[in-house]
């Protein structure tokens, strides 16, 4: 990984944030699918083809708070709309160091392009491999600027067990890297806390913006 993008997340995933300083940046794409903006503390980086002097006067027009213009919706609106493309939802980026060895839970490598998880990281990842244990599953695949990320699904019959955190724990032994990632979104606190059980910690709020 060698974009900007990538060369700041991967010093986030060690603990090296950009300066507190209030300033939006704006960075090239890594990529023709991955664009959006990423929230740190007092500082944002909105990672886009798109003209930075257009962008910097939607951040200035958006709110009158420097510091919450980049997740501002009238901004994130007007970055769709010139960029034709769309959001899910405003998501908490998280990371975890990768565990050594295999997991300690149970698992069967398996292909179902068909499971509505896995159809939906194949939109946004490449790479995709899929693991499933007795009610659940975890995904794991490539995504933004290339950093691997882990997604899981616990079925609701097996829920309140302890699945989803194993889950998420066995992602960290899975990654072919160094870190692994996953976000959740606010919302869902039930995932918010599987994945910092299992380790995961905050590092940004993040907005993607999918094309199509």
């Amino acid at each position: 990984m060698s974009s900007d993008v990538a060369r700041i997340l991967a010093a986030a995933a060690r603990g090296r944030f950009p300066a507190p300083d209030g300033t939006t940046v704006v960075v090239p794409q890594p990529n023709g699918r991955d664009a959006g903006v990423l929230a740190f503390t007092a500082h944002s980086v909105v990672f886009t083809d798109e003209d930075p002097g257009w962008v910097r006067a939607e951040l200035a027009a958006a709110s009158g708070d420097p510091l919450a213009a980049s997740m501002n919706p009238g901004f994130l609106a007007a970055l769709m709309r010139r960029t034709g493309r769309h959001m899910n939802t405003i998501d908490l980026l998280t990371v975890a160091p990768a565990l050594p060895g295999e997991p300690e839970l149970a698992l069967r490598e398996i292909e179902d392009p068909e499971h509505p998880r896995v159809a939906r990281a194949m939109k946004f990842r490449d790479d995709v491999r899929v693991w499933a244990a007795d009610g659940g599953v975890v995904i794991l695949g490539r995504g933004v600027a290339g950093r691997w990320e882990a997604a899981i699904e616990v079925d609701e019959r097996v829920r309140h067990r302890g699945l989803g955190r194993a889950l998420a724990i066995a992602a960290r032994h899975l990654t072919p890297d160094e870190v692994v990632w996953a976000q959740q979104s606010p919302g869902n606190a039930r995932s918010v806390r599987v994945f910092q059980a299992a380790g995961y910690r905050p590092v940004a709020s993040e907005a993607l913006l999918i094309a199509g």
